[in-house]
C-alpha cells in the first residue's frame, strides 16, 4: 500500500461488537448492565485513532431488518441464533460513544455493513486515499488490493495481497470463487459438500476462476466431483451470496468522513454511566470533574460520630450479605495492627470508620476498641453472610483482637480463582480491571513509594476513604459479576462452597498455630554448611584451575566452555553458551566440574533460604515461624506458602532431609506427620480403569515394584532396585507427559531403550494410554480438564498451532487432573480433621501442610489414638475405584516422624 496517499479507517462495527461480547470478560456497571462489548469495541477505537494518523474515519454497523441476500435465498444466515439480550442492549450506547468521539457513524438499510465498506474502499482508492478495513471476518478478503488492506485489530494480523494468497492459497480476486466452492457455515452459504478449503485452493490454482473451473467440470474425478456436478445451481447462488457488492448507490464520501473534535461532555456522561472510570479519569483535562468519585456515581462516607456508626451498623445487620475490608499497618497478619473498617451492602456505596489514624490535624475517631465490640456480634454471627477479597488475612488479623469472623460466605479472589485459575491474577485490581473495566486506586498512590512510603495510619483520613471504601465497593461489585458466572459451572460451584470456602478457616488457625523450629539446631546446620561449601569451593578451584566468582554465571560460562572447552548443549536468547540448572545437570553425567557446581548451587540454596533464614522469621510474640498459606496461585489448585516457603524444603538429599531435624515440637508433644502414599497414580488408575493398576493397588502391592515385574518381564520378587527405580520414573514421568527422551535423560540410558519402556509400560497398562488419549481429545474439544470433583483447569493452548505450545497444553492436560485431585482430596482432609479438632480436640494443632503431607502437634500420650482418627478422615476423604492409602509416623521432629 502506498504511503503517499491520505488514509482512511473504515471499522466493521457490528463484527467487532459480537467478538468483543464472546471474546472478553463479561464487565457490568455497578447497578449490573453489562458493558464489556462495548468497552471492548471503544479500546479498539481509541487504540486506532492513537496509533494511525489518519484523515478518515468511519464506524459502519449493519441496520435493522432484512437485506438483498435475505430476498435471494431465505434461509442466509438463518444458522445464526438471535442476539443475546446482554449484548442487544449494548449496541446503542456503542453507537452513542462512537458519535461522542467525532466519529462517523454508518448504517444503511437494506445492505449488510459489507457492502457499504466495500463500496467506500472503492471510492476511497478513486479519491487517492488508502483504506485499512478494521475486521476479522475473511469475507472482506475479497476486496483487498495495493490500496486497501484489512487488519484484524484482535490477533494484531494484516492482511494485504500476498497474505491473503499465503492464507487462504488463493489471490484476493479469486476470494469470491473460494467462498462460493467452501461455504460459510456462519452466514448459512451453501457452498458444495465435500469441497473444503484445501480443495477449493487447488481448483482454482490449476484452472485460474470457478468459470473456468466450471468449463472443465466434467474432468473432476470421483466423489467430490460428482458433488460439485450435483451443485452447480446451489454454486452460482453461492457465489451471488459470497459477493460483496462495491457499486451501492449511497450518499456517502469517503471524504466526508474527518474525524470531528470529541464531545467531551458527551463523553463523560457515557464513561461515567457506564463505569469506564479510567477513560473517565483520562478526560481530566479537558473536562474538569471529570474523574471525582462523587460525579462517577459513587457515595463514599466517612464514619466520626456514633450517630454514623449505629446507622451502619443497621444498614449491615439488614443486608442479605455485606462486604468488609480491614486497614492495617502491616501486610503480615501477625504484626498487622487495624487502623480502619469499611463496609458496603450495595454497589457505589460503602463507608470507612477509621480508628487509629494518627498525625497532626488529624480528625478525632472513634476508639478502636468500642467500634470491635460494637461490631463483634456481627462479625460472629455464623448466620450474617459476609463477603470480601482475600479475607482469610482478615480473619487472622480480627483474631488478634479476640473476634473469630465467621460467616464468610464469599471470597472473591476465591471466586474468580475456581472460575479460572490461569485467567489472570487474582488480586483486587487486576480482577476490577479484567471484570468491571475499573482502575483502582492503588496502595502507593494514597501512601507514596519506597523509603517515604507511609504506613496506613499516616494517611490523611479523606484520602483513606477513597482507598478503603472502594476496596469494600469493588468486591461487592465483583462478587455480581463472578459469583452468578460460577453458579452457572455446578462442579467449580461445588468446589468452591465444599473444598474451598471452609479451608480458609483452617489455614487461617494453621497460620496462626505457626511452627516451632530450633535456632540451635538450624545454626549448627548452617555451620556444617558453610564448612562443606568450602570444601567444595576449593575443589572446583583445583579442578578449574582458577578461581572465579560461583554465584556469577558469565563466570562460569567463561571456566566451563573458554577455559574447560566443554561442549555447548543450549544457548541464551542472546546467544551465550547456557549455565542453566537443565543444562549442567547434563554435563554433569559427563564432566566432574559442573557437577561440583550444582552440588554447591544446592548447598548454598539451602544455607541461604532454610539454615541462615529461618531463625530469622521466628515471630518474637509466639516464638515460632508463621507462613502463608496461598488458595489462588498455583493452577492445578495446590496450596503453596510463602515467607517462608515451607513447601519446596528438598528431601532427595541428606542435607535437606536434615533441615526437617530444626522443625521440633512443643514440650510434651510430638509432631505426627500423616500422608497420602502413591496418590496421583491412585487417581491415575481410578481416571483409567486400568485392571492391573487396579488389581495392584487392591493387593496393596508396591506400586512400582509392580510396575518394573510387567516393564521388565520378570517376578515381582526379582525385581532389583534398579528395575524399581526406572520404574518409578515411568509411573510419575508418564503422568506429567515426560516423553522418552526425558526419560533417558532421568535415568541415563539410550533413549531407544526408554521408548522401549515406555511402550512396554503401555502395552501392560493400555487403560492408562487409552485415558491419555481420551484426556487430550476431550481437552481439544472442550479447552479445559477437571478433576475428581469438578474442579476446571482451562488450557487455551491445547489448540494452539505452535506445535511446543500445543505439547506443553497437552501434558497439562493429563498431569492437571491427577495432580489438582490430590490437592482437592487433602483439602477436603483437611476440613474434616479440622472440624474434628475445633470439636473434640483443642489440644491438637495442625501446623504444616507440605504436597500430600498434614503435620501436627500431638500431646506424647495420645499420639497413637489421634494418628489412627486422622489416618481414617484422610481415608475418608475421596471415594475413589482404587483404595486411598495413608501411613503416619511421628517423632521429637519433622525427620523423626518419617
Amino acid at each position: 500500500m502506498s504511503e503517499q496517499y491520505p488514509l482512511l479507517i473504515l471499522v466493521d462495527g457490528s463484527s467487532y461488537l459480537y467478538r468483543a461480547y464472546y471474546a472478553l470478560p463479561p464487565l457490568t456497571t455497578p447497578a449490573g448492565e453489562p458493558t464489556g462489548a462495548v468497552y471492548g469495541v471503544v479500546s479498539m477505537l481509541r487504540k486506532l485513532l492513537a496509533e494511525y494518523d489518519t484523515a478518515y474515519f468511519g464506524v459502519v454497523f449493519d441496520a435493522k431488518g432484512k437485506t438483498f441476500r435475505d430476498e435471494l435465498f431465505e434461509a442466509y444466515k438463518a444458522n445464526r441464533a438471535p442476539m443475546p439480550d446482554e449484548l442487544r442492549v449494548q449496541l446503542e450506547p456503542l453507537k452513542r460513544i462512537v458519535c461522542a468521539l467525532g466519529l462517523s457513524r454508518i448504517e444503511i438499510e437494506g445492505v449488510e455493513a459489507d457492502d457499504v465498506i466495500g463500496t467506500l474502499a472503492v471510492r476511497a482508492s478513486v479519491a487517492g486515499l488508502r483504506t485499512i478495513i478494521a475486521t476479522g471476518d475473511k469475507d472482506m478478503a475479497q476486496i483487498v488490493n495495493d490500496n486497501v488492506v484489512l487488519l484484524n485489530t484482535m490477533s494484531g494480523t494484516w492482511l494485504d495481497a500476498a497474505a491473503v494468497q499465503d492464507k487462504f492459497g488463493v489471490p484476493p480476486e479469486r476470494m469470491v470463487d473460494y467462498l462460493a466452492l467452501v461455504g460459510d457455515a456462519v452466514d448459512n452459504i451453501p457452498g458444495v459438500p465435500r469441497v473444503g478449503p484445501k480443495t477449493a485452493a487447488k481448483w482454482l490454482g490449476q484452472y485460474g476462476s470457478l468459470d473456468a473451473l466450471l468449463e472443465c467440470v466434467d474432468e473432476i474425478k470421483g466423489k467430490v466431483g460428482e458433488s460439485l456436478r450435483e451443485h452447480l445451481e446451489q454454486l452460482a447462488l453461492s457465489r451471488e451470496l459470497a459477493t460483496i457488492r462495491c457499486d451501492l448507490d449511497l450518499d456517502l464520501d469517503p471524504k466526508a468522513m474527518r474525524p470531528r473534535a470529541p464531545d467531551v461532555d458527551a463523553l463523560a456522561r457515557l464513561y461515567r454511566q457506564h463505569a469506564f472510570s479510567s477513560w473517565l479519569t483520562q478526560l481530566g483535562d479537558e473536562h474538569p470533574g471529570a474523574g471525582d468519585p462523587e460525579q462517577a456515581a459513587v457515595h463514599y462516607e466517612t464514619v466520626l460520630e456514633e450517630a454514623g456508626l449505629q446507622q451502619w451498623l443497621q444498614r449491615l445487620a439488614g443486608a442479605e450479605v455485606f462486604a468488609f475490608d480491614l486497614e492495617t499497618t502491616s501486610l503480615n497478619y501477625m504484626d498487622a495492627e487495624i487502623v480502619g473498617l469499611s463496609f458496603a451492602v450495595e454497589p457505589a456505596r460503602a463507608a470507612y470508620v477509621p480508628v487509629a489514624h494518627i498525625g497532626q490535624g488529624v480528625s478525632p475517631q472513634l476508639e478502636r476498641g468500642h467500634v470491635l465490640e460494637q461490631l463483634r456480634p456481627l462479625l460472629e454471627d455464623p448466620r450474617r453472610a459476609k463477603l470480601g477479597q482475600n479475607l482469610k488475612y482478615d480473619m487472622s488479623v480480627l483474631a488478634h483482637y479476640d473476634i473469630a469472623l465467621r460467616g464468610v460466605r464469599f471470597d472473591t479472589m476465591l471466586e474468580s480463582y475456581i472460575l479460572d485459575s490461569t485467567a489472570t491474577r487474582h488480586d483486587m485490581d487486576s480482577l476490577a480491571l479484567k471484570y468491571l473495566g475499573h482502575r483502582t486506586i492503588k496502595f502507593e498512590d494514597v501512601a507514596g513509594k519506597g523509603a517515604k512510603q507511609l504506613t496506613f495510619d499516616q494517611v490523611a483520613i479523606e484520602r483513606a476513604t477513597e482507598y478503603a471504601a472502594e476496596d469494600a465497593d469493588i468486591a461487592l461489585r465483583l462478587h455480581r459479576v463472578l459469583y452468578p458466572k460460577l453458579r452457572q459451572l455446578p462442579g467449580p460451584e461445588r468446589v468452591f462452597h465444599a473444598i474451598e470456602m471452609p479451608l480458609l478457616p483452617v489455614l487461617s488457625r494453621m497460620e496462626r498455630t505457626g511452627v516451632l523450629v530450633s535456632r540451635e539446631l538450624l545454626a549448627a546446620q548452617s555451620a556444617e554448611l558453610a564448612q562443606r561449601l568450602a570444601e567444595i569451593e576449593a575443589s572446583v578451584y583445583r579442578a578449574a584451575g582458577c578461581e572465579f566468582n560461583l554465584g556469577s554465571p558469565k563466570q562460569i560460562q567463561a571456566v566451563l566452555y573458554d577455559r574447560q572447552g566443554l561442549p555447548v548443549l543450549a544457548k541464551t536468547p542472546k546467544g551465550a553458551p547456557s549455565t542453566a540448572e537443565s543444562v549442567l545437570q547434563e554435563l554433569a553425567a559427563t564432566y566432574p566440574l559442573p557437577r561440583m557446581i550444582l552440588e554447591h548451587r544446592a548447598l548454598a540454596k539451602l544455607k541461604s533460604t532454610y539454615t541462615d533464614k529461618l531463625p530469622l522469621l521466628i515471630h518474637p510474640r509466639t516464638g515460632r515461624v508463621h507462613t502463608s498459606y496461598r488458595q489462588a496461585v498455583a493452577a492445578t489448585g495446590r496450596l503453596s506458602s510463602s515467607d517462608p516457603n515451607l513447601q519446596n524444603i528438598p528431601v532427595r538429599s541428606p542435607e535437606g532431609r536434615r533441615i526437617r531435624r530444626g522443625f521440633i515440637a512443643r514440650q510434651g508433644y510430638r509432631l505426627l506427620a500423616v500422608d497420602y502414599s502413591q496418590v496421583e497414580l491412585r487417581i491415575m488408575a481410578h481416571f483409567s480403569g486400568d485392571e492391573r493398576l487396579h488389581r495392584a493397588f487392591a493387593a496393596g502391592e508396591d506400586i512400582h515394584r509392580a510396575t518394573a515385574a510387567e516393564v521388565f518381564a520378570t517376578a515381582l520378587e526379582q525385581v532389583t532396585a534398579e528395575q524399581r527405580r526406572a520404574a518409578k520414573a515411568i509411573n510419575f514421568g508418564l503422568i506429567y507427559g515426560m516423553s522418552a527422551y526425558g526419560l533417558a535423560r532421568q535415568l541415563g540410558i539410550e533413549r531407544d531403550a526408554a521408548q522401549h519402556y515406555v511402550e512396554r509400560y503401555f502395552e501392560r497398562y493400555p487403560g492408562v494410554k487409552a485415558f491419555m488419549e481420551r484426556i487430550r481429545r476431550e481437552a481439544r474439544e472442550r479447552q479445559y480438564v477437571e478433576t475428581v470433583f469438578g474442579r476446571r483447569l482451562y488450557l487455551p493452548e491445547i489448540n494452539a498451532s505452535n506445535a511446543q505450545r500445543r505439547q506443553a497444553a497437552e501434558r497439562t492436560a493429563i498431569n492437571a487432573p491427577m495432580q489438582g485431585s490430590a490437592a482437592d482430596i487433602i483439602k477436603r482432609a483437611m476440613v474434616r480433621v479440622d472440624q474434628w479438632l475445633q470439636s473434640e480436640r483443642e489440644d491438637v494443632f495442625m501446623v504444616l501442610q507440605v504436597h500430600d503431607e498434614l503435620v501436627f502437634e500431638v500431646p506424647t500420650p495420645d499420639v497413637q489414638a489421634v494418628a489412627e482418627r486422622i489416618r481414617a478422615f484422610m481415608v475418608g476423604a475421596a471415594e475413589l475405584s482404587v483404595p486411598l492409602t495413608v501411613e503416619a509416623g511421628w517423632g521429637d521432629n519433622w525427620e523423626e516422624a518419617h
